[in-house]
């Protein structure tokens, strides 16, 4: 408990005005910002497949729901609460791991570029700097998918919130008729905004094999 404690003590530091003893810190237990970039894309990739497995049950239970012939509701509406506690959940969770990452980039390349200017040697100096720029790229086609499909999760789970509460205002079959066609509509929201989410998935695993 303590060590979770340090850790999320270290975390705000990210966005405290602190960073300097974020950074030193790490530096102490042998992890430089590069070491700490590469660590926060595998957390942001592993939050986003939980993300992306949460809202695939939720389409699997809202694709049952479509097809309702008779049943207990409350226990279907329950579960979808459920679904959409745990979508909502996991996505406040990636959009403060995102946070973290692009904090950790930006000093990371702010201090790449500034020590690599400082290199006398212009052959090593521009070498580090074309390192820079094609590093720098990769990050960007990463962060670009990764935030896309982060702002495509507020929309979509606005949508299930929605559907959701008006389940529960309206526990009868009559109900499930009204919401068959928004339900198909939210699926489809649902498999467009997974489909994102591997997109920026694939991107991590690049950016992590392209050290």
């Amino acid at each position: 408990m303590k060590k979770f404690a340090t850790f999320a003590l270290l975390f705000s530091c990210l966005f405290l005005g602190c960073r300097s003893v974020y950074y030193s810190t790490w530096e102490k237990l042998g992890k430089q910002k590069r070491d700490l970039l590469q660590s926060k894309v595998k957390q942001v990739r592993d939050e986003q497949q939980d993300a992306s497995q949460q809202l695939k049950d939720a389409l699997t239970r809202l694709q049952e729901l479509y097809g309702f012939q008779g049943g207990d509701l409350e226990k279907i509406y329950r579960g979808l609460q459920r679904d959409y506690d745990s979508s909502a959940a996991k996505a406040r969770a990636l959009q403060d791991r995102i946070r973290q990452m692009n904090q950790i980039a930006r000093d990371l390349f702010k201090e790449w570029e500034s020590e690599a200017k400082s290199i006398t040697s212009s052959t090593l100096r521009e070498s580090s700097l074309s390192q820079l720029r094609e590093t720098r790229r990769r990050y960007e086609e990463l962060y670009t998918a990764t935030l896309k499909a982060e702002q495509s999760m507020e929309p979509v789970l606005a949508k299930f919130r929605d559907y959701v509460l008006y389940l529960k205002h309206n526990l009868n079959a009559q109900a499930i008729g009204a919401l068959q066609v928004e339900a198909k509509k939210i699926q489809i929201d649902i498999s467009q905004l997974i489909d994102e989410m591997n997109a920026a998935i694939r991107k991590a695993d690049e950016f992590m094999r392209e050290k």
